[in-house]
């Protein structure tokens, strides 16, 4: 008999029989781990715990909580929900199923289109299916069996699928019960494995995501181990629709969206105040960092684009245009606008560090289908830098990004996680350049004891790049701040310094983003604080309540202090109206604080004051409320 070795994470190296599944190994050597796994690792790639081992391997289990578990167990429940929806609708031909960041969804090419209504009788199909207990089994065919295989069954979108791979290609099935579905996999051992689930919610979607294929409808859902996980994440996704920055946005008039310019947004007054204190906020710390800023055109001529190599890595994502009979695109990034920035001088190698910032506008093709809110949109302003430096500089310039980065994100009582991502399939450069840059990132994270993931492949076309992923107050991440290390750029351009032996040497570049998207960034503060901004964000600061028609002049007096000498947001709500409904109105509009003015008010110069969140604090005297403010206001205070 044959054996391979097997080194289990924490167990050693052990000899099995050849053609071993890994669920065996896993229940001989670690029964407790393997009792929480729902997929395994074999050198590294995520496979199914029923995988046979014939050769010796490096093994991990996996479990639900870590992301490649997750994705398991989600991708396992949208077969179960396929296997539901063919049962119980026939003549519904299947699209795709992926899992996603929370949860996964299916979809389907309905004969009639079914409604909200329809997904609880869904669920219990789904629920008959689980209790079945089925085993889910990988299957392999030749193109010619597959695409016989789908046509027997009227599946012409899989059909589509299978057309498109190469001849000669094996392709891989999963079988549960009667179902079977074109897929790579990995899965679930068995139906029954999957605990708890919910379909969340129905949407259309077109198939392959172009608006010239079919409509098809989408079903959304999650699913975890135990009703217990299910139930609180249910309440978070609750909570969520509470904070929804396209409901709050448009009950305190900060954008609104419309039909003539779908994912073109338009920012209402509030929303501005918002805006610019973002902007100015931005400016005043790049300032203070060393930077220097650009502004650079909308437009620029094709030419450019072909330069940078936007053209051939990027062309789909962008508009075009002719002017004077040339080609001219519009800028999906300010990288090649800074470059020309760049050129206009030359440089030695004293004048280096050179950092130069940029709150410029770009506009970027995305389909209708993936537009969502302010945080998917077709136009927006990235507040992009590009520090042009010596080769010896890099590892420090870098570290004095990460900090000031550090510095936004606790400003705004976020915390963070890294992820550093390294080459993509269309890149330019050589493997030598891109090992360098990657090295000198992670000795950057390292050195300031920053821990990260690797996220294989995700790079820029021109270089590694760190991310960092904002945690909200409902622990949903976000992808924001980027620092991207680029010795591409330098060659395309042809960018030069002159060295301290007289000689052309090339730059290196950071491209870098803090806020990343100002509308993406203004949409998670909006989540983040379900629309109550701490006092320095905030549209209106305080609201004057004078109590009677007696008191408007005092309110009025009032008002002019907090407005025009102290320069705070300040407005008198004059209406004739009773106070408790005033009060109520404010805090629907979130304003943080409201000063009360009645007689005994009016006659001893104080204010009743409250405080959003915390109700009646009781009178103070105008100076303390201006001091306190004041303070919130420059120390950037979250109440």
């Amino acid at each position: 008999m044959e054996y391979v070795k097997v080194a289990v994470e924490e167990n050693g190296e052990h000899e099995f029989p050849s053609g071993v599944p890994l669920v065996e190994v896993g229940e001989k050597i670690s029964p407790k781990v393997t009792r929480k796994a729902v997929a395994a690792q074999v050198d590294g790639e995520v496979v199914d715990l029923n995988t046979p081992l014939y050769q010796s391997c490096r093994v991990g289990f996996v479990p639900f909580e870590e992301e490649d578990g997750a994705k398991v167990y989600w991708h396992t429940t949208s077969h179960v929900l396929a296997q539901a929806v063919k049962r119980l609708y026939p003549g519904a031909r299947l699209g795709i199923g992926p899992p996603i960041k929370n949860g996964f969804y299916y979809d389907f090419h309905f004969p009639e289109p079914i409604s909200s209504d329809d997904l609880e009788l869904i669920e219990k199909e789904m629920e008959k299916i689980v209790q079945e207990d089925l085993n889910i089994e990988k299957l392999v065919m030749d193109k010619e069996e597959a695409l016989e295989h789908f046509r027997s069954q009227g599946e012409a979108y899989k059909q589509e699928l299978v057309e498109e791979m190469q001849e000669g290609e094996s392709i891989s099935f999963y079988r549960q019960g009667e179902f079977m579905d074109l897929c790579t996999g990995p899965h679930l051992p068995s139906t029954g494995l999957v605990k708890a689930f919910k379909l969340t919610s129905l949407a259309g979607a077109y198939w392959r995501g172009s608006e010239k294929n079919p409509m098809l409808q989408r079903i959304y859902g999650v699913s975890f181990p135990s009703p217990k996980e299910l139930k609180k994440h249910l309440q978070l996704m609750e909570e969520a629709k509470k904070r929804d920055h396209r409901r709050l946005g448009k009950e305190l008039d900060l954008f609104s969206l419309q039909e003539e310019g779908p994912g073109f947004p338009f920012f209402h007054p509030n929303g501005m105040v918002v805006w610019n204190e973002l902007e100015d906020f931005w400016r005043r710390e790049h300032r203070n960092a060393g930077y220097q800023e650009i502004k650079t055109p909308l437009l620029l001529n094709s030419s450019l684009w072909r330069r940078s190599g936007h053209w051939d890595h990027y062309r789909e994502n962008m508009y075009f245009t002719s002017i004077d009979e040339q080609d001219y695109a519009v800028k999906p990034m300010n990288c090649p606008g800074a470059m020309l920035v760049y050129l206009s001088n030359m440089y030695s190698y004293r004048d280096f560090p050179i950092r130069i910032a940029e709150l410029g506008q770009v506009h970027r093709h995305e389909l209708s289908g993936t537009l969502h809110g302010l945080m998917r949109v077709r136009s927006f302003i990235q507040d992009d830098a590009h520090i042009f430096m010596l080769p010896g500089q890099v590892e420090e310039e870098t570290a004095g990004i990460i900090e000031l980065i550090d510095r936004f994100y606790r400003i705004f009582g976020f915390s963070y996680e890294v992820e550093l991502s390294t080459r993509p399939e269309k890149s330019m450069g050589s493997q030598e350049m891109w090992d360098r840059a990657t090295s000198i990132l992670k000795n950057v994270l390292e050195d300031k004891n920053i821990s990260y993931r690797i996220n294989e492949g995700d790079g820029a076309f021109y270089g590694p790049k760190i991310d960092f992923h904002l945690q909200d107050c409902l622990d949903r991440t976000w992808q924001c701040g980027t620092v991207q290390l680029d010795f591409q750029m330098p060659e395309k351009f042809d960018l030069t310094y002159v060295g301290q032996d007289g000689a052309k040497h090339r730059p290196v570049i950071i491209h870098r983003v803090v806020y990343g998207a100002m509308e993406r960034f203004m949409a998670l503060l909006i989540e983040h604080f379900a629309g109550a901004f701490p006092p320095w964000l905030a549209p209106l600061q305080a609201v004057v309540l004078p109590l009677t028609d007696r008191q408007h002049s005092a309110a009025g007096e009032v008002v002019e202090r907090l407005k025009v000498q102290e320069g705070f947001r300040v407005e008198g709500d004059y209406r004739n109206e009773k106070l408790g409904y005033k009060i109520r109105e404010a805090q629907l509009k979130k304003i943080p604080y409201m000063l009360v003015i009645g007689e005994k008010e009016e006659e001893t110069g104080q204010v009743a004051l409250r405080q959003r969140g915390k109700g009646d604090l009781g009178p103070v005297e105008l100076d303390y409320f201006t001091g306190k403010l004041r303070r919130e206001i420059e120390e950037k205070i979250i109440i």
